[in-house]
């Protein structure tokens, strides 16, 4: 597989709908732009853990343990399952403008949702296994495979950040309020369908 083809399928795989954009929609028409900022630098950050074991050939290690691999894909069905209970219960606040949330904003809470609802994904694991071999085939694998992992890492920065700006800039936000309670219910339920997937259709 060319570099070419392999930029693009990283393009392909961000931008596709799963619970991460589930959690950033959620947490943007919620609890205000930050948070969903703060969403996606959580997921940024447990992109840069996925490159890590990569690189080092942990992942490796864990996609073949079968007990391990098993115990992150229930942990991480559990925590999506929870996320989205959670998002059903809560208090449905109104969408006020950016200085009134930003008081109440929990920076380090969006932080590590983000980053837990990416790093528990095994799904996530296996990609990166995937295509970092790929990477690996190529010529100067070892100096390419840190450089696309840092792009892979600022593709979701970037489109989390803009699908949090989009979803809470004035004109859309406006309309966004009088639907507010049925988005949020709509994410926490895909919340509570992607962890249910996960954890009942073996991803290894």
């Amino acid at each position: 597989m060319e570099i070419i083809s392999l930029l693009i399928l990283g393009i392909v795989i961000v931008i596709s709908p799963g619970a991460d954009f589930a959690l950033v929609l959620k947490n943007s028409i919620n609890h205000g732009r930050r948070s969903g900022i703060y969403t996606a630098l959580g997921i940024s950050l447990a992109i840069t853990v996925h490159i890590g074991y990569s690189l080092m050939g942990i992942g490796y290690l864990i996609s073949h343990s079968p007990w391990l691999f098993e115990l992150i894909r229930y942990a991480g069905a559990l925590y999506l399952i929870y996320l989205g209970i959670k998002g059903l219960i809560s208090v449905s606040t109104s969408l006020t403008s950016e200085k009134e949330r930003a008081l109440t904003t929990r920076r380090q809470l969006y932080l590590a949702q983000g980053f837990l609802c990416n790093v528990l994904n095994p799904k996530t694991m296996l990609f990166f296994l995937s295509i970092f071999s790929q990477v690996m085939s190529l010529n100067n694998g070892s100096t390419i495979a840190p450089a696309y992992g840092l792009y892979i890492m600022l593709l979701h920065l970037l489109w989390f950040t803009t699908v949090a700006l989009l979803f809470t800039s004035e004109g859309l936000s406006n309309t966004l309020t009088r639907y507010q309670s049925r988005i949020n219910n709509g994410c926490a339920i895909a919340l509570i369908g992607f962890g249910v997937l996960l954890g009942i259709k073996p991803s290894h």
